[in-house]
C-alpha cells in the first residue's frame, strides 16, 4: 500500500502518536507524517505510507491554512494555551479598528523567531529538549510568508482580554503562535494563541480528512484502501514536466533531465523550483530546476530529488 491517508488529528495526541496509530492499523512499518502539528492542536495531518514516505518533504513545501484564536492581554511561556502565564496586561483600550490596522502589517514576508518550545533543531538538538533541560540558546530567525490573514469573528472588546478568531494562509515554517505573540507585542498589550485548527496542508484539507475512528472502522471492514490518496495527488501543488518517451529510462535511473528530453512545461519554470516529472500522466520523480551554462548561454536543466524505478499512477 503506497499513498497518503489524510488524518484529522484530535487535540491531545502528538503527530508521532498518529503515525503509530496508522502503522498499527495498516500493518505497514514505513509510515511518516508531513510536518508536526502541536499536541494541543487539531487538524489536518497527512500520513505517508510505503513509497509515499519519499514524497513527505515535498508535501511540506506547500502552503498551509489555519483557523486560530488570539487572546489579547495575556502572554504565556509557550505562546499558546499550554504554557505558564508570564504577564497580564489590560487590553480594554484596544479596539477592533486598531487591531485590524496592526494585523494588516503582518502580511507578505515577515521575520519570525520560533519559540523555545518548538521542534526546530539547534546544534543537533530540538529546542523543546533544550528548554526542558533548562538551557537557552540563540534561536535563529527565519523569513516566512503570510499570504492571507482574514478576521472571522471577535468578542469581548472593551474588556481586559478581547478574543479574535482568524484564518491565516502561510508558507511552511510559519509558527501561528509566534504570529499571535508578535501581534500582541505590536499592539503593546501582549497576546497568546488560545486555539488552533489546521484546515489545510497543500492539497489536503478538512474535506478529505478522516478521523481515527473512521480509519479504525474502515480497517475492520477491509475498506482502508478507500482512504488512501494516490501519490500523484500528494504533489498536485508542484508544476508538471511532461517528457518524451525516449527520456523515461534516463529519468528513472536518476540522470539529469535536459531540455531535449522535455515535451512540455519547462518554459514557465524558475531556478530551484521543484517539479513533477511525468510521462503520459504517470509520476516518474521529483526534480529541481537548476541553471546550467552551455556555450556561454544560460539554460534551465533538471536534477533529481526523488526518482522511482517504475511509474506511479
Amino acid at each position: 500500500m503506497d499513498g497518503i491517508i489524510n488524518i484529522l488529528k484530535p487535540p491531545g495526541m502528538t503527530s508521532h502518536d498518529v503515525v503509530y496509530f496508522v502503522r498499527r492499523m495498516t500493518g505497514i512499518k514505513k509510515c511518516g507524517h508531513t510536518g508536526t502539528l502541536d499536541p494541543g492542536a487539531a487538524g489536518v495531518l497527512p500520513i505517508c505510507i510505503g513509497r509515499a514516505t519519499r514524497l513527505a518533504r515535498f508535501v511540506t513545501e506547500g502552503d498551509k491554512t489555519y483557523r486560530a484564536e488570539i487572546t489579547l492581554g495575556v502572554q504565556t511561556s509557550t505562546q499558546d494555551a499550554f504554557g505558564i502565564v508570564i504577564k497580564r496586561t489590560d487590553a480594554s483600550a484596544i479596539g477592533y479598528e486598531n487591531f485590524k490596522l496592526v494585523v494588516e502589517k503582518f502580511s507578505g514576508e515577515i521575520i519570525q523567531t520560533p519559540p523555545m518550545t518548538s521542534a526546530i533543531k539547534v546544534n543537533g538538538k530540538k529546542l523543546y529538549q533544550l528548554e526542558r533541560e533548562g538551557k537557552t540558546v540563540e534561536v535563529p530567525t527565519r523569513t516566512v510568508t503570510i499570504y492571507e490573514l482574514k478576521i472571522i469573528e471577535s468578542w469581548d472588546w472593551g474588556t481586559a482580554n478581547p478574543r479574535i478568531l482568524f484564518d491565516v494562509t502561510c508558507s511552511k515554517g510559519t509558527y501561528v503562535r509566534t504570529l499571535c505573540s508578535d501581534i500582541g507585542k505590536a499592539l503593546g498589550c501582549g497576546a497568546y494563541m488560545s486555539f488552533l485548527l489546521r484546515s489545510r496542508v497543500a492539497v489536503f484539507g478538512l474535506h478529505n480528512a478522516f478521523t481515527l475512528e473512521d480509519v479504525e472502522a474502515m480497517t475492520k471492514e477491509n475498506k482502508l484502501a478507500n482512504a488512501v490518496i494516490p501519490m500523484t495527488q500528494a504533489v498536485d501543488h508542484l508544476p508538471v514536466l511532461e517528457i518524451h518517451p525516449s527520456a523515461k529510462k534516463s529519468v528513472c535511473s536518476g540522470a539529469t533531465l535536459y531540455p531535449s528530453g522535455i515535451r512540455s512545461g519547462s518554459k514557465i519554470l524558475k531556478p530551484d523550483e521543484l517539479v513533477q516529472v511525468q510521462l503520459d500522466n504517470r509520476l516518474l520523480g521529483i526534480y529541481k530546476a537548476v541553471v546550467d551554462i552551455k556555450d556561454t548561454e544560460e539554460r534551465i536543466i533538471f536534477r533529481p530529488e526523488v526518482v522511482f524505478s517504475s511509474d506511479i499512477n
